[in-house]
């Protein structure tokens, strides 16, 4: 162990949402990197599989794992069965969530804000008390380390687009701070990334697949992002390079 938060060399990575976008980038550099990536989704096993193949092919090992993370029993068996195919967890990317459809707060449902809630809000405290039940030293664990996946909506507020949407991401941040102050001793370190405008398919999933080309003007290093480079901070995080790093959250935003 180097520091706390994880072995020196790779370990037993969960990735929720780990079939698209963001998720899979950070599965397939896990995986490059030496890590057992358990890679989980919640409907679309054929991609989750592409995953596990693509992680395979580079002399990685891989597991599909279903559960939607806003189910508590989804989220325990997720974690039992990682551990029965590939080990114990020793990382958790939260990565699974929703933006909702855009609009302005007026025009949104109770339905939506509950959606947006389970998944991202509950989902990721969720998975992280399942990592911290595996982890910690005070339950017989070896440490690790966890990162979740906020947005830079928490702090810009996502004003005529996706306030609510921002605010799940600001209970991300808020989550993040004090979960890495109350496990710090305990041999976990908890970090956040804040991706900006990012090329992959949530735009269009929301129902804007022009957004990122109208908005990447407003960026100050002149272009979007892709789900390679947020990958590249989370692994970061996650390593042994950051066993000083905790409760940070990191912008990966080109400015923005």
């Amino acid at each position: 162990m180097n520091g706390i938060g994880g072995p020196a060399s790779g370990g037993v990575v969960l990735v929720t949402g780990g079939s698209r976008g963001i998720g899979a980038a950070v599965a397939r550099l896990a995986g490059a990197r030496g890590y057992t990536v358990a890679v989980n989704y919640t409907r679309d096993e054929d991609a989750a599989r592409r995953v596990v193949e693509e992680i395979a092919r580079g002399g990685g090992r891989a597991e599909a794992i279903r559960g939607d993370v806003s189910r508590e029993a989804d989220v325990v068996d997720a974690f039992e069965r990682t551990g029965h195919a590939l080990g114990p967890v020793t990382a958790l990317v939260n990565n699974a969530g929703v933006a909702g459809r855009p609009g302005r707060l007026e025009a949104l449902s109770a339905d939506e804000v509950w959606r947006l809630l389970s998944i991202n809000v509950a989902g990721t405290i969720l998975c992280a008390r399942e990592a911290v039940r595996r982890m910690s030293t005070r339950h017989g664990g070896g440490g690790g380390a966890i990162v979740n996946v906020s947005s830079a909506a928490a702090r810009l507020g996502g004003a005529g687009e996706w306030v609510h949407y921002a605010a799940t991401k600001g209970a991300v941040d808020s989550f993040t701070i004090g979960l890495a102050r109350e496990v710090a001793a305990e041999g976990i370190r908890v970090n956040a990334v804040r991706p900006g405008l990012i090329e992959t398919e949530i735009h269009a999933t929301a129902g804007d697949p022009g957004r990122l080309e109208r908005l990447a003007p407003t960026v100050p290093v002149g272009r979007a992002g892709t789900a390679g480079e947020v990958a590249e901070a989370i692994l970061w995080l996650l390593s042994p390079a950051a066993s000083y790093t905790t409760g940070a959250i990191l912008d990966v935003t080109g400015g923005r």
